[in-house]
């Protein structure tokens, strides 16, 4: 929750941003530094809701912006009241306004009943550095305005954090997609809750996306995705080490590189790379480990004291074994490539699946080699399931890659899992 603007950390200080931006208060930078041009914006938004204007975001004014972030109100029908005209009062669309209340009558509007309005801009918030509470808001948002979503939880993090799946389709084709396995990679989380908004936006306004029909993609296929893996990682990385942290001390004893957390951190809290926790060649990861002279919970590369040690990887282990995939794509970064071997155990099949997905998104399709090529979910859905799972290494640069390349991976990745529907 906000409190007084010092209060604000930095990523806190984004979102206040980004929903101000969203409204029209707000013109500068989302770069999580409360200026005198936030403060006024703050100002504004206050005084245009009835609020003492003192440029402070505190608990009234955190709530009064909550329904911004969340984007969506309620509203209670009036008389003569039409669909249109209330979507006019709130910003809204009257498709949005339908999509959110699927049992309302627009013939038979019936006063003092109260309805779901969403505003009419996007609800991700795909300016900032994302944390778990950014993307929980984001969640909440969406299935609100989309009710065809299922949002549901597959287990718990280390520190009790949701480990949120996300459903969207009808149809007897499953498909897998996961995100933030690694701290520094959080943008994957970014992408993928973009990617769930984008697919149900078309759906409620029968478009299409790229020439797929969005509308039969529902109906044929299921995706199950869990945008964040990692959250408690995710949130070490954006959020940096909190003092209430249980871990606080053996973190900083774990993060021997003298480099802050945000430009090191891969692991989940307790140390222990997720994607080299898997029973997959989990014996090898652990001899290479040794060899890169990593001998305990560290940033990245520590494969736990056994496979599945770790709640984050019990939980996609329990969730792939109860559903029957029939492809599963595991979001990382960076290098524009994707995995698509393990072992070779993957079939010819499975190349050339790689090849659509490759040529759909301009990316390189490759097999990992050396420490990277153990333990990972890929290895371990190929290794179990015998069906086609791919590591996509999305964008370019450095660890972690800014917000502003998310244009570029949404456009590119967008394309590759629309192709995986075509498989």
């Amino acid at each position: 929750m906000f409190f007084l603007q010092n209060d604000l950390n930095n990523s806190q200080t984004m979102i206040v941003q980004s929903v101000l931006k969203k409204i029209g208060f707000y013109n500068g930078k989302v770069n999580g530094v409360y200026n005198s041009n936030l403060e006024e914006a703050v100002r504004q938004f206050q005084s245009q809701n009835g609020i003492l204007a003192d440029g402070i975001v505190g608990p009234v004014t955190y709530k009064a912006l909550e329904k911004y972030i969340l984007g969506y109100t309620y509203y209670r029908i009036e008389p003569n009241d039409t669909l249109t005209s209330i979507a006019e009062k709130n910003h809204s669309t009257v498709n949005l306004i339908l999509s959110a209340n699927p049992n309302i009558n627009p013939n038979n509007l019936i006063p003092n009943t109260v309805i779901t309005v969403p505003f009419n801009y996007n609800v991700v918030m795909d300016d900032i550095n994302y944390t778990y509470k950014a993307m929980w808001y984001n969640i909440m948002g969406l299935i609100q305005r989309y009710p065809f979503l299922e949002a549901s939880s597959i287990g718990k993090s280390v520190l009790g954090n949701d480990l949120f799946l996300i459903k969207f389709g009808d149809g007897p084709k499953k498909i897998h997609i996961n995100a933030s396995h690694h701290a520094l990679e959080w943008i994957t989380s970014v992408f993928v809750m973009k990617f769930i908004e984008s697919i149900s936006n078309a759906y409620i306004n029968n478009e299409d996306i790229d020439g797929y029909n969005i509308e039969n993609i529902f109906n044929t296929h299921t995706f199950y995705i869990v945008p964040m893996v990692n959250p408690d990682g995710v949130d070490l990385v954006t959020e940096g080490l909190q003092p209430n942290n249980p871990y606080h001390n053996d973190l900083i004893m774990w993060n021997k590189t003298g480099r802050p957390f945000s430009e090191v951190w891969q692991a989940n809290i307790r140390g222990v790379d997720l994607n080299h926790n898997y029973d997959a060649a989990w014996k090898e990861s652990k001899n290479a480990e040794k060899a890169l002279g990593i001998t305990g919970p560290g940033p990245t590369r520590y494969s736990g004291e056994y496979p599945f040690s770790e709640p984050e990887t019990q939980a996609m282990r329990d969730l792939t074994q109860n559903e029957d995939f029939y492809l599963a794509l595991a979001y990382h970064t960076q290098g524009e490539v994707i995995y698509w071997n393990f072992m070779n155990l993957a079939t010819q099949r499975d190349q050339d699946i790689g090849d659509i997905l490759a040529k759909a998104s301009g990316y390189t399709l490759d097999t990992a080699t050396g420490v990277a090529s153990y333990a990972g979910y890929k290895d371990w859905f190929i290794k179990d399931f015998r069906k086609p799972g791919y590591t996509v290494e999305a964008g370019k640069g450095k660890n972690p890659l800014p917000i502003t390349q998310l244009p570029r991976i949404y456009e590119d990745n967008m394309r590759l899992i629309l192709a995986a529907t075509t498989v």
